[in-house]
């Protein structure tokens, strides 16, 4: 909706005030915008107070005022902020206005937020609803004209919150651009290279372990999946290490499933089933915009690791079958019952390494893996299976605080572990039974982490698209769990 949003300090531009449902003005918002025309625009009948809900009233010949309700006063949080600010910038961007004033200080605080994060949930809001992807427009297409946009507020915490926002929606959006480019272009070694152009911008260490080295480091998941296709899979590691480590500080672990395409493989997806599959990537892709952010807005005093498990899932003959039966670097063995089901088994090799490799403090995988989650749990919320509470705790957390919200699902239980068993091998991929389908692959993947590490697993595939243009979004990918990760990380303090 902009070609760009930036943060100053300087400038004035419309005022944006805050009203709480069936409450005037707050002190700061009159002193903000004292004209009596706000009053009579409030007494409007469309002034409901309802969150993004605008009203606006002109104060002299050449300024005016934008209203935006903000709920119930007691039900105002941090969400209630970001959907009243994404209200706000639809308006600016439909009047073309260049500079906005957002004073909405007073309500905020009112409402008993830190204005710093009230700052952040705006910039995150307008940041994200920035985001463009025309690269792949022709000449059918006429083009689009957009403005760029600068905000900023009268509140220094709130400004300095706001800068924080747009960059981790940068983040995100990162992740929305990479997730939209389409499968002809966005293969696994294409990743690698994205992910190496933003390690160069953001002072990060990569390196992908392809070829003789995934043969050599036993990566069997990777090269199995990965082996119908001509773009070759690969192991993409990320690193971020603060400047002032403290010694033998252990990384936490961010792991994401990069299935480039994902055809099904020889159980072939049917109908329209491949169609949108270019974003099966979309948990490797939000890893990466999250890592963008941790290393330039978050920059933590302990280490962070990344790990993308990058394959397309094709046909040929050399294609990995149903039947097969894989044995990975840690000894497990594993029976394919289905080849649609390889995102687990990508993510297995990359959960082993983690833990062999790297030594973590916790891991955190984020993974389009099944439509059962999105039976159970829709588009509302992410499923999230883990069984330490203090990990389980430190992402609930941030889920609350993001917006991008998480519902515990079970996956421990000894019935759910006797579903995976194999008669052939010690585990099978996919139980045809369907039964508890999203559980099955977080029972799976706990196979390939070590007892002794926390792990979170985070199945994405209800909340990674928005199938609508309304809020913070348009229609497309959301980069969901860059802002997540970015807020999880910020809570966290360096452990040996």
């Amino acid at each position: 909706m902009f070609n760009s949003v930036s943060v100053s300090e300087k400038g004035k531009g419309i005022i944006v005030v805050g009203h709480f449902k069936g409450k005037p003005l707050d002190r700061a918002s009159k002193r903000a915008a004292p004209q009596g025309s706000v009053a009579a625009a409030l007494r409007r009948e469309e002034a409901t107070g309802d969150v993004g809900r605008i009203v606006e009233a002109w104060i002299n010949p050449r300024a005016r005022v934008m209203i935006v309700g903000l709920g119930e006063k007691a039900s105002c949080t941090l969400q209630t902020v970001r959907d009243a600010a994404a209200a706000v910038a639809r308006r600016l961007a439909a009047s073309k206005d260049q500079v906005a004033t957002f004073a909405l200080a007073g309500p905020i605080a009112q409402a008993g937020h830190d204005l710093t994060r009230a700052g952040e949930a705006i910039g995150e809001a307008i940041g994200l609803l920035s985001w463009n992807c025309d690269e792949f427009r022709g000449s059918g297409t006429p083009k689009p004209t957009r403005t760029s946009l600068t905000i900023r507020s009268d509140d220094k915490a709130m400004t300095a919150g706001m800068k924080t926002g747009l960059v981790v929606a940068e983040g995100a959006n990162l992740a929305r651009t990479l997730s939209q480019t389409p499968p002809n272009v966005a293969t696994p070694e294409w990743m690698a290279d994205q992910a190496k152009k933003m390690a160069r911008k953001a002072g990060l260490k990569v390196r992908v372990l392809q070829g003789a080295e995934l043969e050599k480091e036993k990566l069997i998941g990777l090269i199995n999946v990965g082996k119908a296709s001509e773009n070759k899979p690969c192991l993409i590691r990320i690193e971020y290490t603060p400047k002032r480590a403290k010694p033998n500080a252990k990384p936490l672990v961010v792991v994401g499933k990069t299935v480039t395409y994902d055809t099904g493989g020889l159980s072939l997806k049917v109908n329209n089933g491949m169609v949108g599959m270019k974003r099966d990537k979309d948990g490797g892709c939000s890893v990466i915009g999250a890592m963008h952010a941790i290393a330039t807005v978050v920059k933590p005093d302990f280490p962070v690791i990344a790990l993308l498990a990058a394959a397309e899932n094709s046909i040929s003959d050399e294609a990995y079958r149903p039947d097969d039966v894989l044995r990975y670097r840690n000894g497990v063995t594993v029976e394919v019952t289905n080849t649609d089901a390889e995102g687990r088994l990508v993510l297995a090799d990359a959960l082993i390494w983690a833990c062999e490799v790297e030594q973590p403090r916790a891991i955190i995988d984020l993974a389009t893996l099944t439509g059962g989650v999105i039976t159970a749990l829709g588009s509302t919320y992410a499923g999230l299976f883990c069984e330490n509470d203090q990990l389980r705790g430190a992402v609930e957390c941030a889920a609350m605080g993001t917006g991008e919200l998480v519902w515990r699902l079970p996956y421990a239980h000894a019935e759910y572990r006797d579903m995976m068993k194999s008669p052939v091998a010690d585990i099978l991929n996919s139980n045809p039974n369907r039964k508890a389908h999203a559980t099955q692959g977080a029972a799976f993947l706990a196979n390939f982490v070590q007892k002794d590490v926390p792990w979170c697993h985070l199945d994405i595939a209800g909340v990674h698209v928005a199938e609508k243009n309304a809020g913070m979004y348009v229609d497309g990918p959301t980069g969901w769990g860059v802002r997540l990760l970015s807020h999880l990380v910020r809570g966290m303090t360096a452990e040996s």
